[in-house]
């Protein structure tokens, strides 16, 4: 069996009970929330257009930028709950996926009950009065029956979006089948991408076809159906969570950003973790923000971050001095204002860089960031989706007036391929990717200094900062591994050399071993 195949199928328990639990959680609340407001409103037109608006509007947002809105609020709820009670909660994973998820069910609820049960002939109504029923009865024994159809159907479209929308939690620590989809996409592993895809697929249209013979027992009156579709959601529900909760809880969690090079540094120190006894799980996809906020909060242990990117972002900085001067400043910053420890750098240097296909460099007599300001203007430029909102991209511009004629965001992997192919002219890369060489790019020269050193380095969360275990795996790793080797661990994992992650960890290891047995 392939390789990649085979990796994909070892994480399906994980990864499918993380889409069920969250996906189930959210959909039942949404239910619990959306039916009783709907009957509520029934004959209150000015509640009606509230409720239906206010679903609407949180429809509009997107459904990645709803999820992430919800991670600081209860990270700083949680903060607040810590100094008032002394206890706090997960605001990493779950917890913000439900909450934003439970949003996304509720416009189809609420809307077909209402529309269901407006729909009706209010002669029925006015009949069933007319033979003595309440009006509790008549909306239990014959509005809500008449109205099934209608209000199933959109319990099902709610359904359908929740498990569809579930796949983006990954990016706030959740667990989900979108952890297939982001990482493979990050790696060029399209095998994990496709896995992901007809998974979350083969899961909603199992809950839809599971829901629709429930409706078909509702609206026939035929009991045997309905228990049927209930225990088929139930025997799918625990198939998928069960497996999941039975593992061990993991001692230690390690945070990765999402791309290659953070997948496999996160590899790596689990395999180390691994390897002297102590469990360990890694919760990839997350971005700059999440990951420093988790580490603070004690949500993850230890992760790989970047000089430049804490210096700018977090110190909010744009003076940078000698790298040995930056990274004590930095150390001390972070002990003093979030009792995060430092461990020390990696021994390579993974900074922001502008390259550009080295043939159209050279034609053009371009070789630093000050030639490229005199073409740029009749030239592109494509970088992530971080790299034109932060600081760095605001320096460049300064220091050089640097100034294109189109301006482009897209996935990292995409990008080098789109600078060989000519669809752009330059991109924002990283220096240790091994994508540079592969596609015959070259780095442009930044002679002002714009961009502040990256060096790669370990921290430590504030309440692992003297675990001894966790400590004594990080160790072997500082100062390291130099830039050529994580160029090729990178490259391997990147499509080029057809590796996972985990495997391009092993390879590193494996390399530092040999390097250190000179």
């Amino acid at each position: 069996m392939n390789s990649q195949l085979t990796e994909a199928l070892a994480r399906l328990p994980a990864y499918l009970g993380g889409h069920v639990a969250v996906s189930v959680t959210a959909l039942l609340l949404g239910l619990a929330i959306s039916l009783p407001l709907a009957l509520l409103s029934m004959r209150r037109p000015a509640l009606r257009n509230v409720l239906l608006g206010a679903a609407s509007v949180v429809q509009t947002i997107p459904s990645l930028a709803l999820l992430a809105l919800f991670y600081p609020l209860l990270l700083g709820l949680a903060a607040l709950c810590e100094r008032a009670f002394g206890a706090s909660f997960s605001a990493l994973g779950f917890l913000p996926s439900v909450l934003a998820l439970t949003l996304y069910s509720m416009l189809p609820v609420l809307r077909n009950t209402i529309t269901g049960l407006n729909g009706i002939d209010p002669a029925i109504a006015e009949a069933a009065l007319g033979v003595g029923m309440t009006r509790r009865q008549s909306l239990i024994m014959v509005e809500l029956p008449l109205a099934l159809p209608v209000i199933m159907a959109g319990i099902r479209t709610a359904a359908i979006w929740v498990i569809g929308a579930a796949t983006l939690s990954t990016p706030i620590g959740q667990t989900s089948l979108g952890n297939y989809i982001f990482t493979g996409l990050q790696t060029q592993n399209w095998v994990s991408v496709l896995f992901g895809c007809v998974a979350a697929a083969v899961f909603a249209l199992a809950v839809d076809q599971l829901l629709a013979l429930m409706e078909t027992g509702l609206t026939r009156r035929k009991r045997g159906w309905v228990a049927a579709g209930g225990a088929g959601l139930a025997l799918l529900t625990a198939a998928a969570v069960i497996p999941g909760l039975s593992q061990t809880r993991a001692t230690y969690t390690i945070g990765a950003k999402p791309f290659t090079e953070q997948y496999v540094l996160a590899s790596l120190i689990e395999q180390r973790l691994r390897a002297a006894g102590h469990s360990a799980a890694i919760r990839e996809g997350l971005g700059s923000g999440v990951i420093f906020n988790a580490l603070r909060a004690g949500e993850i242990d230890a992760y790989v971050d970047y000089s430049g990117t804490i210096w700018t972002n977090q110190m909010h900085r744009t003076d940078a001095g000698p790298r040995a001067e930056v990274l004590a400043e930095m150390a001390k910053w972070l002990m003093q204002e979030y009792k995060i420890a430092m461990l020390g750098g990696l021994g390579f240097e993974n900074a922001y860089a502008l390259a550009m296909p080295r043939g159209r460099a050279q034609a053009l007599g371009i070789r630093t960031l000050a030639d490229l300001a005199r073409h740029a203007a009749s030239l592109s430029i494509a970088g992530d989706y971080e790299f034109f909102g932060r600081p760095e991209w605001n320096a460049v511009r300064k220091a050089y007036g640097i100034g294109f004629r189109e301006q482009r965001q897209m996935q990292p992997e995409f990008m080098y391929a789109a600078a060989s192919h000519g669809d752009v002219d330059v991109i924002a890369g990283y220096t240790s990717d091994g994508r540079i060489a592969q596609f015959e790019l070259v780095v442009l020269d930044d002679p002002r200094h714009a961009i502040p050193p990256y060096d790669a380095v370990l921290l430590v969360s504030p309440k692992r900062m003297n675990d001894e275990a966790l400590l004594a795996a990080l160790r072997p790793l500082v100062d390291a591994i130099d830039v050529t080797a994580m160029r090729a661990a990178n490259l391997r994992a990147s499509g080029g050399g057809g590796a996972s992650p985990g495997e391009a960890a092993r390879w590193l290891w494996t390399e530092i071993e040999r390097r250190k047995g000179r």
